[in-house]
């Protein structure tokens, strides 16, 4: 009786490990990170209408069909704010979608990321693929979010209006005083039916930009570097190159409508921009269908091809109960396929292969040029507001003084002094 009493037990010890392998054959099978049948929140802003969430997810889920994702839509209006909200909850979020710098910031102030740099080594990540974006998401020497979307400035011009000048198109490679005398080459006519060389939106930024094509940030507490290029674009304003700032202001005016309407002949603005001209375009909105693209102007001793952008990130939540499968899918939105992903739904992804610059230059409605296929080359972007827990003070005090300079209510040299003054106190200088 002892010696049957064994050879059950022992079957049974036998059958369990059965069962427990194939158990783990198919958990193995479900997901490729190995991390069984799981369901991902994912925390997005805007979810119906952004169309890359639900490519991103079902690709993903043809290769690990053990995957399930739960999208947490927190409106993007005040996406930061509700996310770390929900956080200090204790919300049961897996991925956390990073919408800007300051976003990013303020997660990685209250230890909300998972750390990256061990699992950039481990899973092979090659961090050259982004082009130094990598370097600019590093804080304390650790990186804590993979870019997936990047959008960056160039410059778009009407073909027309240059051709009624006579003046040659711009280039792929101006320097900025290349750029002022073209755009005063082509500004022409009077009143009601001027048209202006180029155009800045309100946005201090539009200033800003050309002080920081050097690896220079806007938190560095000094700024007599962005003296020259105040003067020049309020010259400009004074030169009638330009429209003026009060007027933009005061009306209200948005930089889609003077480019639509052959207002204007020039203007710097984001990549993302591509998308809403070709539409326009396509529903015979806009007064010209005669346009193009070329890179961004660089101070002189810049390489061409440098410029300023944003980027869209995802990080995992320190807290996930589901990391590896996280961590997993965010290499896989981060990398090559999640590049070719998102370039076909028109948007640009933090990867610039030659082939993701193919499919949106093949985007019906692209300007056929070369010089425009050109433009989508990047050599370097920087982040307009780099990772920086004040930035936001910063850009306040800065803004402010911004407008007064524009506006004429204070010198150029007088506002740099102020600049100075109020965030070297800020800072503690």
């Amino acid at each position: 009786m002892r010696n049957k009493m064994i050879l059950v037990l022992l079957a049974i010890t036998v059958l369990c490990a059965q069962v427990f392998a194939a158990g783990n054959s198919q958990s193995g099978a479900a997901s490729a990170s190995g991390s069984g049948p799981v369901t991902l929140k994912w925390s997005v802003w805007d979810y119906s209408t952004t169309a890359y969430y639900d490519d991103f997810a079902n690709a993903y889920k043809a290769k690990n069909p053990g995957v399930q994702f739960e999208f947490i839509d927190l409106g993007s209006a005040d996406y930061n704010t509700v996310l770390l909200t929900q956080l200090a909850g204790g919300a049961d979020l897996d991925l956390l979608t990073v919408k800007d710098i300051a976003g990013y910031s303020n997660m990685l102030r209250q230890n909300r990321l998972e750390p990256l740099n061990s699992y950039i080594r481990s899973a092979n990540i090659d961090t050259r693929q982004y082009g130094g974006i990598i370097e600019q998401l590093t804080f304390n020497g650790e990186a804590y979010a993979l870019p997936f979307r990047s959008d960056f400035y160039i410059i778009y011009y009407n073909k027309d209006l240059f051709d009624r000048a006579g003046v040659p198109y711009p280039t792929n490679d101006m320097t900025l005083d290349q750029y002022d005398a073209l755009a005063r080459r082509v500004t022409q006519g009077s009143g009601a039916s001027k048209v202006y060389g180029t155009h800045y939106h309100t946005w201090p930024f539009m200033v800003w930009h050309f002080g920081l094509m050097d690896g220079r940030t806007i938190t560095d507490g000094t700024y007599d570097f962005l003296a020259p290029h105040y003067e020049r674009v309020v010259k400009q304003q004074d030169d009638g190159i330009v429209m003026g700032y009060s007027t933009i202001r005061t009306s209200g005016t948005h930089y889609s409508g003077v480019f639509f309407n052959s207002q204007i002949a020039m203007m710097h603005m984001g990549s993302w921009f591509i998308a809403t001209q070709i539409a326009t375009v396509a529903r015979g909105e806009a007064s010209s269908t005669n346009w193009g693209i070329v890179k961004y102007p660089h101070p002189a001793g810049v390489q061409a091809g440098t410029t300023l952008g944003s980027v869209t990130g995802i990080g995992v939540n320190r807290n996930s109960r589901n990391k590896d499968a996280a961590l997993d899918f965010m290499k896989f939105i981060s990398g090559p396929e999640g590049a070719a992903i998102i370039a076909k739904t028109g948007n640009f992804p933090a990867i610039m292969s030659p082939e993701v610059i193919n499919t949106i230059a093949s985007t019906p409605g692209f300007p056929s040029d070369a010089n425009s296929r050109e433009a989508l080359n990047v050599y370097q972007n920087y982040f307009e507001r780099p990772v920086n827990e004040r930035m936001a003070d910063i850009e306040d005090i800065l803004g402010e003084i911004h407008g007064d300079i524009m506006i004429k209510n204070t010198s150029v040299a007088d506002g740099i002094k102020q600049m100075n003054q109020r965030v070297g106190s800020l800072l503690g200088k």
